[in-house]
């Protein structure tokens, strides 16, 4: 009779720690994330400042009004509370690595060898992928955009967009487009979770490229140029997680299990 065969040692025995530990260690890393972002925050408190700040986010907008027209501000604080919000925001994009450094740090630990394979890349890839949305969105669909509304404005009327408003498009413009860009990340999930299989990811094409073109028409202007330029990447990069997702199914596999003695 043949001996039942022994399991392989588990890496991650003796690893465990106390759950005051655990509360310890994220209290610290909590600490070095906001620490990170307060810093971030100074160093754009004196360059280039909040109002610089401001400039550099409306720059787009500013450069297709009419000449002498400017952004207005309807509100008391306006002025002081726009560009302090974009301060924020910027300081916590710039001190985003360490923020995405520390959470890996505190759970990667509890980590098995092949999972860390997977998390890390996900985690990089998509904030890498965010980032490239918003730096399309600023740099090359708000040209278009701005530039296709001014053209239908009747010669009647001067724009002068409010500040806070300006900044509520933005935002919703930059999230739409830096979570667009998270399509191969969301396609690499579900097929190396096994939820849907790389030739049902293949057959659902025609389907994503009608579904990106409604979530287009949903969450930008209503205008031709930001629709096609937030499908039709979404579409590109929709082909490109098929492509990542085989390569990660391959290489994060977990190892084998032995096989059962005769």
């Amino acid at each position: 009779m043949s001996d039942t065969p022994s399991q392989p040692d588990d890496e991650l025995k003796g690893s465990e720690q106390p759950f005051v530990a655990h509360l310890i260690e994220l209290r610290d890393r909590l600490i070095w994330a906001v620490a990170a972002v307060a810093l971030a925050a100074a160093a754009l408190a004196i360059y280039p400042g909040p109002g610089e700040l401001y400039d550099i986010l409306a720059a787009p907008l500013v450069v297709h009004l009419p000449k002498g027209a400017t952004l207005i501000a309807t509100s008391v604080i306006s002025p002081f509370m726009v560009p302090l919000k974009i301060l924020l925001m910027s300081a916590f994009l710039i001190a985003l690595p360490v923020v995405l450094y520390q959470v890996w740090a505190f759970v990667a630990p509890g980590l098995y060898s092949h999972e860390k394979k997977l998390v890390m890349p996900l985690v990089v890839s998509s904030t890498l992928l965010f980032f490239v949305g918003v730096a399309f969105c600023y740099f090359f669909v708000f040209g278009q955009v701005f530039s296709f509304i001014q053209s239908f404005a009747p010669k009647s009327i001067t724009a002068a967009p409010d500040i806070e408003a300006y900044l509520s498009f933005v935002l919703s413009m930059f999230l739409a487009f830096g979570l667009a860009f998270e399509v191969p990340v969301a396609v690499v999930v579900l097929a190396r979770m096994g939820v849907v299989s790389i030739q049902k990811l293949k057959d659902f094409r025609g389907y994503f490229v009608v579904l990106a073109f409604v979530i287009a028409a949903v969450v930008t202007p209503p205008d031709v140029v930001s629709q096609l330029a937030l499908a039709i990447p979404m579409c590109l990069l929709y082909e490109l997680g098929i492509w990542a997702a085989q390569i990660f199914i391959k290489h994060t596999q977990a190892p084998d299990a032995p096989a059962d003695a005769a």
